[in-house]
Parts: structure tokens; C-alpha cells; sequence
């Protein structure tokens, strides 16, 4: 993987360091391809690399990830090693807009084809149906998070976005990496409705819990979560606590409390998933050991 697009910033530690790389990579300064194994300065403030005969300069302002389809991509450094290797962190929303153009592009060739004379004012007069422009408000919501998520990126966060699983047409649309353990996000934009938990049953008859948003049942969205959460689980085993959420944008919710658990999964919205991400945790995880690990077994959608 060559290193386009913007690098995240990370926490400062110590002076730049000459290495040899150990994928090919992409100086930061003059966008010279550096191939494998290539002396490069690894700039560790920045976590980028740049070409040995570069003098170093200010990065520009990275461009946020609502506002470019660029993968991003981080450089990381193991503890006491002489190597370096870049992980892409993946374009939010990516998949999701390549449905949506898809759908629309199939549409509209469709109508043209039938109605050679107006299929013009018919697509000017009418709009893609809900099930086509739901794809372009759910890349929305996603671009949204993943900004939010790129922010707080540091070296005791490391995230990834829209991450394909391998054998089916399926993606999952976060992942974050934290000394706590790994949290799997799913982005759900329901603009003005209220996600709540219907609980029915208890003493004489079993107990169940309905995920309620505006109203309608979406236990689906629940039955997502968990087989996305035993994909990941494949990829790091069952030492590591992995966590799934999904993540409301732009919901109605109540001004105290509001989020709730239903079968293991935590409903929420994206200032409370971020303050949850960033809360130190009693386990010590390997953060950036998995991040790469589920980077490679999940590749960008």
C-alpha cells in the first residue's frame, strides 16, 4: 500500500529516526515513491515517512474525511523495532456511495432505455426511491463518525472504517482499537427519531428486548451487530473483549440518560461512543498489534 492522502497525527514522542521501510510508501514532502526496504526518515511526531534527502516541514491541515474519498493511511512502529509499516485506515462511507451510485446509475439507464423520447424529464421530475437514497444517508452518517473517530486518534486509539469481510458483499462500517479492547461500530443515521428498548416479559413468561427507533421494530440492526462482532472475534480470538455499538447520528435523545444495552450491544450516540472510547480501561491491549492484525484480515471495502 503507498501512503495517499492525509496521515493522522499522533502524540508526540521523540526525535525523527532513519529506518528502512518495510512496504513501499510515499514521501509526505515531495510525493516520491519509496519502494520496500528504502532508507526513509520516520518522522514520529507526525507518524509519517518522508525521502532521506527531504527537509522536514509542516504538514499541511489534513482534509477531513467527509470531504475526501483518499484512504487515509498511518504509520506505525512496534516497540523496539527497526522497521515501520503503514496501515490504511480506510474511506468512511466508501462502499456504501458505490451502492448508491450503482443503484442510481441502474435507474436511470433503465427509465432512458424505456422511455427513449422523455426519459429525461422523468428522471428531472422524480427522485431515486428510499431503498436508493438510503445508501447515500447512511455514507453520510458514516463520513460523520469516522471525522469525529479520526480526531481522537492517537497511539492508544487506532481506528479503521469500512472494512470489507472476506467471502460476502457485507462491510463493517468502524472498528476502533483501545487499551480496553475492540470496539465494532455501526454508523445508523436516523435523522429525528428515537432509538428506545421495549422490554416485555419477566416473571411469567420469558423476557425479551425489542430495539425500537421512531417506533418500528429494528432488531435487525441488533442481529447485524452480532455477527459482525464474531467476525472480528475470529480475527483476534476470545482473550481480547470486543464490544459492539451502534451508533445513532443525528437521533432524538432524551436530554438525561438515553443509552441503553439490548443482548450485549450498546445503542448510543457518537459524544458518548467517544468518551466511552477514550475512558481508560483495567486491561492492557496491544493496540496497535491489533489494529495492523485486523487491518490485513479485513481489507478496506
Amino acid at each position: 500500500m503507498t501512503g495517499h492522502g492525509s496521515c493522522l497525527a499522533v502524540a508526540e514522542v521523540s526525535a525523527d529516526k532513519q529506518m528502512k521501510l518495510r512496504y513501499a510508501g510515499q514521501c509526505h514532502l515531495c510525493a516520491r515513491e519509496l519502494p520496500a526496504r528504502a532508507e526513509a526518515i520516520y518522522d514520529r511526531t507526525t507518524k509519517t515517512v518522508r525521502c532521506v534527502d527531504c527537509s522536514p516541514e509542516p504538514l499541511p491541515e489534513a482534509t477531513s474525511v467527509e470531504a475526501s474519498a483518499e484512504p487515509i493511511v498511518v504509520v506505525e512502529q512496534a516497540e523496539g523495532a527497526d522497521e515501520v509499516q503503514q496501515v490504511e485506515v480506510g474511506s468512511a462511507g466508501l462502499s456504501a456511495r458505490r451502492e448508491f451510485e450503482r443503484r442510481h446509475a441502474n435507474r436511470e439507464q433503465r427509465i432512458r432505455t424505456k422511455h427513449r423520447k422523455v426519459g429525461g424529464l422523468m428522471l428531472a421530475l422524480s427522485d431515486d426511491p428510499q431503498s436508493t437514497t438510503a445508501w447515500d444517508k447512511g455514507a453520510l452518517g458514516e463520513e460523520r463518525l469516522a471525522n469525529g473517530l479520526n480526531k481522537r486518534s492517537s497511539p492508544s486509539l487506532r481506528v479503521l472504517h469500512d472494512r470489507r469481510i472476506p467471502g460476502t458483499r457485507a462491510n463493517i462500517d468502524h472498528i476502533a482499537a483501545t487499551p480496553s479492547g475492540i470496539w465494532v461500530i455501526d454508523a445508523k443515521r436516523y435523522v429525528g427519531k428515537r432509538p428506545t428498548l421495549r422490554v416485555e416479559g419477566g416473571l411469567f413468561r420469558p423476557r425479551t428486548e425489542t430495539l425500537m427507533v421512531g417506533g418500528r421494530k429494528q432488531n435487525r440492526l441488533v442481529d447485524g451487530m452480532l455477527k459482525q462482532l464474531e467476525v472480528v472475534r475470529g480475527v483476534i480470538g476470545q482473550a481480547i473483549p470486543v464490544t459492539g455499538v451502534l451508533c445513532f447520528i443525528e437521533s432524538d435523545w432524551p436530554l438525561i440518560g438515553g443509552d441503553f444495552t439490548t443482548r450485549g450491544v450498546r445503542v448510543t450516540w457518537p459524544k458518548r461512543l467517544y468518551s466511552r472510547l477514550e475512558a481508560e480501561g483495567s486491561l492492557t491491549c496491544d493496540v496497535e498489534t491489533h489494529h495492523r492484525n485486523l487491518a490485513q484480515a479485513l481489507p478496506s471495502a
